[in-house]
């Protein structure tokens, strides 16, 4: 055991924030620590670490446990370079470094080998701190150094670069790469993917689950927490609690947890009922008094159950819209952004919208993803290209920043100069679905958490009733609670959908068609986040199999059995190729039965045009249209008999 908590409390004055908190560490234990924002996440990781104080309860960790902390945001504030700041982590085997080659200046000294015990002392030396040197993996440093690097997004990024340049967020990234290379026994992380692109967050997780130490980490990130964690432990209502498996098991554990305790609870009160009942009627009666007072008794002594809690009080809202758009909602076209004349941060970038669509912009950090947004609600301009909002667009913006929010505002007020002829009732009811209840709606927006004034800033966009929706990472600063009341919400909206994430869960449940965003322009996938990698994986697969003249001598020389493992690879082979086939057969399906409607609809409006009087006596234009009208008809039946024969499979 590397650690354990017993009876942690914490009080902030007389508030208690957590009572009797009991948390255990074992060797590589990989634990994830949820709960709603203010449960106490943070507070219990800084008492861990040693950080902060708590008012009662015990800690034990044995003295040769390192332990390593990084709190959420906090960036490495340093006036070295990025490869300076890394090589301090090994500054131990850099001074036997050193040493070593004084030592080999020595041997190599032809008076040193004049006293031959002095000598042989020193080979002897040399060879115990050559083999430590190795053992601590010194003959590595270069290479650990770059692959944490290049992992955590600064493969780019000169060696020489001061740290002092960079940004908040870069700064944090770079915290966590230099507690990544210290490796410390146990690692205790607070929110370590913010901040982090999709690609990064794929290589830190893949990098923990090989991790040799222990790790504690708090996170919202559902996809994160399910990949990497074998064990959740749980605060709630000031108390812990610990379920084995990942987040998606602990919720299926929770739920079964709470059904169990509700069952009991009824039938006991079922019992206390009968029990109660029996007594009333036969107290009076002397020949059962008795036995109704013995009931009685047992009904004093009984120890009855608590009605079980349930799930804390959450956020509820839905999307509305006040009128619905046009078919055709937006057509980017060939657009680009460049901050400086010749070196343009994206170009070429098109895509279209079309009503009721759910589409994710992704890409990495720096890309330009935000600043594309920002072109299309208008408060930036494209360099060169251009795009067009379709008819009876309502257009509505999350802002990931909240600059929107006035600080100087309570919450109500802020609601309030955003629809001033709303009745103060109705706005009050809102910000309760918001979890805004009471006093709380007088407190200031710059006195709000991340999570509270993104909640304020979902509930300005709820009111506008928008049939086009533009969120700029909409679930950051949100708990594990308030993004799946989020992701309800959007799932039964009928407006039109563009956002960016690095939620992969949320892009997961969400996406219907992902747009990856490179500096040169953009990629177009159909589906979610899984569609997404398994084509770019198939996509890799294919640029690296070997040319058809090396396969057909392949073909050719090789004619041994298989082995048992072969076997089972080509088995597990065809298993991905059909499933791979299946999902191909769903979107073909899909595709076709998009053109099945469009060519409907396109004869519908053409037939209905040659009922006019004007085209009706019009001979030639009657049979332009006649002719357009039986050529989309062969075509319509070609397709209907493609969409069939794929239904058949």
């Amino acid at each position: 055991m590397l650690l354990q908590a017993n009876g942690i409390t914490k009080l902030y004055g007389v508030t208690p924030v957590l009572e009797g908190i009991h948390l255990q560490v074992l060797e590589r234990e990989r634990i994830g620590l949820v709960g709603v924002n203010g449960a106490g996440k943070s507070t219990l990781l800084k008492i861990l670490a040693g950080e902060m104080s708590y008012d009662s309860g015990q800690i034990f960790k044995a003295k040769e446990t390192t332990v390593g902390y990084l709190a959420q945001n906090s960036g490495l504030q340093s006036e070295r370079t990025i490869w300076e700041e890394m090589l301090d982590v090994f500054t131990p085997l850099l001074e036997t470094e050193r040493e070593l080659r004084q030592m080999e200046q020595l041997i190599a000294d032809p008076k040193s080998s004049e006293d031959p015990k002095r000598y042989q002392d020193l080979l002897d030396r040399y060879a115990v701190r050559s083999d430590w040197f190795k053992d601590h993996g010194g003959y590595e440093i270069e290479t650990r150094i770059r692959s944490v690097l290049h992992g955590m997004g600064f493969g780019s990024f000169a060696p020489d670069t001061p740290i002092a340049t960079l940004s908040g967020g870069q700064k944090t990234r770079l915290a966590l790469a230099k507690l990544l290379l210290q490796a410390p026994d146990l690692l205790m992380l607070d929110e370590p993917t913010n901040h982090l692109d999709i690609a990064t967050l794929t290589w830190l997780e893949d990098y923990l689950r090989g991790y040799a130490g222990a790790l504690v980490v708090v996170s919202h990130d559902r996809y994160f927490l399910d990949r990497l964690v074998t064990t959740i432990v749980e605060i709630e209502r000031r108390h812990s609690k610990r379920y084995t498996g990942n987040y998606s098991r602990y919720i299926e554990l929770k739920a079964a947890e709470y059904e169990s305790q509700m069952k009991q609870y009824e039938k006991q009160q079922d019992e206390i009922a009968r029990m109660e009942a029996f007594i009333q009627r036969n107290l009076v009666r002397a020949s059962t008094t008795k036995r109704a007072q013995s009931r009685r008794k047992a009904l004093e002594k009984m120890d009855r159950m608590d009605r079980p809690m349930g799930e804390l009080k959450k956020a509820h809202f839905s999307f509305e819209v006040e009128y619905m758009s046009g078919k055709d909602v937006l057509q980017v076209s060939g657009l680009s952004v460049a901050f400086e004349p010749g070196s343009p941060l994206f170009r070429d970038v098109s895509f279209d919208l079309h009503r009721g669509e759910t589409v994710a912009l992704i890409g990495p950090n720096g890309v330009g993803k935000s600043t594309l947004l920002k072109c299309l609600i208008g408060t930036m301009q494209p360099s060169e290209g251009s795009f067009q909002w379709g008819t009876k667009v309502k257009l509505g913006y999350y802002d990931q920043e909240q600059s929107e929010l006035n600080p100087n505002h309570t919450v109500l007020e802020e609601l309030w100069s955003a629809y001033p002829h709303m009745e103060e009732a109705r706005i009050r009811t809102v910000l309760g679905n918001f979890l805004f209840s009471g006093e709380d709606v007088l407190k200031k927006i710059s006195s709000l958490s991340g999570g509270e004034k993104a909640r304020v800033s979902l509930a300005k966009l709820m009111l506008l009733e928008a049939n086009m929706l533009i969120l700029d990472e909409p679930t950051n600063h949100l708990d594990l609670y308030s993004k799946e009341v989020l992701e309800s919400a959007l799932m039964d909206y009928e407006g039109t959908l563009l956002f960016i994430s690095h939620d992969r869960y949320f892009l997961n449940k969400m996406a219907e068609r992902i747009v990856e965003l490179h500096p040169d322009g953009v990629q177009h996938f159909l589906g979610n986040y899984d569609d997404y990698t398994e084509k770019k994986q198939e996509l890799l697969d294919f640029n690296d199999e070997p040319s058809e003249p090396f396969a057909r001598h392949s073909a050719k020389t090789e004619h041994k059995p298989e082995a048992p493992e072969k076997q089972g690879a080509v088995s597990f082979e065809a298993e991905k190729q059909a499933k791979r086939e299946e999902r191909s057969r769903k979107r073909k399906l899909a595709s076709l039965e998009e053109q099945i409607h469009t060519l409907e609809t396109e004869i519908a409006q053409i037939e209905e045009e040659m009922t006019r009087p004007e085209i009706f006596q019009d001979y030639v234009a009657l049979q332009e249209r006649q002719e357009t009208v039986d050529n989309k008809k062969e075509l319509l039946e070609q397709i209907f008999a493609e969409w069939e024969s794929l239904l058949e499979e």
